[in-house]
């Protein structure tokens, strides 16, 4: 895996709301969180001014908060490092697109929101996974989808690896795992948990009986909520 770039002055303020869960961080306790990772005072001023212009975050009570499309990242983010898995009886979920003559931005969001439920596409407009989450199934509610509970009759780990390439998420996590391990600059670090949590919201979170052998998602999830509590000590002393 090549080096991986610093986030910005933008991106750790980002990162620090999204990562330790505090209500909100005043302007203040950014500051000197930012100085920990390198960040002069006056950039930190600047990017949380501009992350506010663009929604990214919001004032609240003079404190800042996440806007709401952040909000839903850290819930997705959320899902991801938590084990969300439950007893599966081997059905899988099904959205069928029925509504054609939608625009492309349309059809795009679609795949957006419909990844975002870590469906995947098993051909056009038919998507799929195993019926193993806790999370509603909210996506059921777009007119322009039948969903259903459907058995494959092939081999169900089979049709997970057509679906998902499960190989290479798992050498991706294993690498960014070891080299979180290995980083202990507080930038660098951010900048490499960054990357984890991220990877983690791609995780199809299947049940374990579909998973290769040395599944890392799990270590990967104690790692990255073992650098959450290092955040929030961070948080803890800049208040």
């Amino acid at each position: 895996m090549p080096d991986l770039a610093p986030l910005s002055a933008r991106s750790v303020m980002l990162s620090l709301l999204l990562g330790s869960h505090p209500d909100r961080m005043s302007a203040a306790e950014l500051v000197r969180a930012g100085e920990h990772f390198g960040v002069p005072p006056a950039t930190t001023r600047v990017a949380l001014t501009r992350a506010v212009a663009a929604g990214d975050l919001q004032r609240a009570d003079g404190d800042y908060v996440l806007g709401a499309r952040l909000a839903a990242r850290q819930r997705r983010q959320d899902e991801a490092v938590l084990d969300a898995e439950t007893a599966w009886d081997g059905t899988w979920e099904m959205a069928v697109v029925v509504v054609a003559g939608r625009t492309g931005a349309e059809r795009a969001a679609l795949r957006d929101r419909l990844t975002s439920y870590r469906m995947a596409e098993l051909r056009e407009g038919v998507w799929t996974r195993p019926a193993n989450l806790r999370r509603p199934r909210e996506y059921a509610a777009e007119v322009v989808l039948s969903t259903f509970a459907a058995t494959p009759d092939e081999d169900p780990a089979t049709l997970a690896r057509q679906l998902w390439d499960l190989g290479d998420w798992a050498a991706q996590g294993r690498s960014l795992l070891a080299r979180l391990e290995a980083t202990p600059e507080p930038a660098a670090r951010l900048a490499v948990a960054a990357h984890v949590v991220r990877h983690l919201a791609s995780d199809p979170l299947l049940p374990t009986a579909l998973l290769p052998a040395d599944w890392p998602a799990a270590s990967m999830r104690t790692a990255y909520a073992a650098y959450q509590d290092e955040l929030r000590s961070l948080w803890t002393v800049a208040r």
